[in-house]
Formats: structure tokens, C-alpha cells, sequence
């Protein structure tokens, strides 16, 4: 069982829940403001190699003050390559090419459509 998963929000959580959808996560739940379906209260998304992010529609709360586009992520893959290309074709902005990596392993950056960074890598901390 996986017991980290990265929390983000975004503008535009149907727009997000696309691109990440074309990255290779699969929806498990989302849950929409029954006054409002175009807000995203909260969806989750499990990643093929394990764990996931919870992802939320941006709004206006001192308590969780967390801002749209400012989020990092790296998640593990056996094929770099083919998610990095589906990220770019999804709406991403290329930051770094697939590379091999003197750590080990194979890794890629993309900028998802509101300035999240993803990291994709075969390197399994």
C-alpha cells in the first residue's frame, strides 16, 4: 500500500483531469459542488506504478493555501519516453528531454498546462 500522494490544485480542474488522464493516470473518483458541477471538490487519480494525486478546482482558503501551478512531482515509469511525448502532444511544456541520468536511470521534466512540474524516471528511490 502506498501511503504518499501528492495534493495539487488547479484553475481548471477538468482541463487537468484531461491532461493527466493522457499522461497515464486513471480516474478513481471525482466529486463536483452539487450548486456548481464545474467545480472539482475533489478527484483522485492512481498513478500505474502505485500511489496517486488528489487534485481539487483552486478557490480562495486561508486554512489550505495552496496556489495553482507551484507543484513538483516525479513519478516512476519503466518507459520515460512514451510518457514524456504523451504529456508534450496532452497541452505540456517540454523542460528537459528524456536523458539518461549519471544517478541511474532515464528522466524527463514536463510543465503540465498550469505550471506544475512533472518528473518522469525509471530511477525507483
Amino acid at each position: 500500500m502506498t501511503a504518499l500522494w501528492v495534493t495539487l490544485r488547479y484553475r481548471d480542474a477538468d482541463a487537468a483531469l484531461t491532461w493527466l488522464r493522457a499522461v497515464g493516470f486513471t480516474e478513481d473518483v471525482v466529486h463536483r459542488d452539487p450548486d456548481d458541477r464545474s467545480v472539482v471538490q475533489h478527484a483522485q487519480l492512481s498513478w500505474p506504478g502505485g500511489g496517486g494525486l488528489m487534485l481539487g478546482t483552486h478557490r480562495e482558503s486561508p486554512g489550505w493555501p495552496v496556489e495553482p501551478g507551484h507543484g513538483a512531482t516525479y513519478a516512476v515509469t519503466d518507459d520515460v519516453d512514451r510518457v514524456f511525448e504523451a504529456a508534450v502532444v496532452a497541452g505540456g511544456r517540454a523542460v528537459m528531454e528524456p536523458a539518461d541520468q549519471d544517478y541511474g536511470g532515464r528522466s524527463a521534466t514536463v510543465a503540465d498546462p498550469e505550471g506544475n512540474l512533472w518528473s518522469f524516471g525509471s530511477y525507483r528511490p
